[in-house]
């Protein structure tokens, strides 16, 4: 994974979700240590559980010095997400996608998300979602993925780089905590429960019948 270039990232500039003014990237790090959750779309399912996973810490971020921020790569959604409830950190957007392109989060091809949307860690969360009464919707980009930045007080240095392979892949909350140093105080999401196939089927039906089975996977 090569080194980030923080003055370069830094430079990209964010749209806020609330005012909709402008700010730099850096200007979230300037004054404190942030972790920069990159959401891959604000009605993804896996997205949202991940938010609310997050979220557990927030308290414990703020009380320590440390921002909680979640960047999307598009407007859309981005009303319900908030409605929602399931992120606790402040929102923006990256309407140019410069920030994803300069962390290394990939983009999937119509071909490569199917696999990838089949994938075991995404089968997992989602039925951890389901479980917890979070749904996702099909607006927006389904092909881009997200991951992690951590960096500390005024950039020094970036404490985290996660850059997810499958969409299920996330951060740990230890993970979070210890690259942040503050103290665990949430407990992670229970272990999911056991997974049923049969919501898969009329997806691999529309894929057996040539017709476009992503249009299936709510929780992308």
């Amino acid at each position: 994974m090569p080194p980030v270039d923080l003055a370069k990232l830094g430079s990209n500039v964010l749209k806020g979700s609330t005012a909709g003014q402008n700010v730099e990237l850096g200007s979230l790090w300037r004054e404190q240590t942030v972790v920069l959750f990159f959401l891959r779309r604000f009605g993804c399912q896996i997205c949202r559980w991940m938010a609310a996973e997050v979220s557990k810490l927030e308290k414990s971020l703020s009380a320590n010095g440390v921002g909680l921020i979640g960047i999307g790569p598009e407007e859309t959604g981005l009303q319900e997400f908030k409605d929602g409830g399931f992120f606790k950190g402040e929102v923006y957007i990256d309407e140019k996608k410069q920030c994803y392109k300069d962390l290394g989060f990939k983009r999937y091809n119509a071909l490569s998300v199917v696999p990838a949307a089949l994938g075991k860690k995404v089968r997992e969360i989602s039925s951890k979602a389901s479980t917890d009464g979070i749904q996702g919707n099909f607006a927006g980009d389904l092909l881009q993925s997200g991951g992690m930045l951590i960096v500390s007080k005024g950039g020094e240095k970036v404490l985290l780089h996660f850059i997810q392979d499958s969409p299920g892949d996330h951060v740990p909350l230890e993970d979070i905590a210890k690259a942040t140093g503050i103290p665990v105080s949430a407990e992670a999401g229970q272990k999911p429960q056991i997974y049923s196939y049969t919501c898969l089927l009329p997806f691999l039906s529309e894929l057996c019948t040539g017709g476009t089975p992503v249009l299936q996977l709510n929780h992308l």
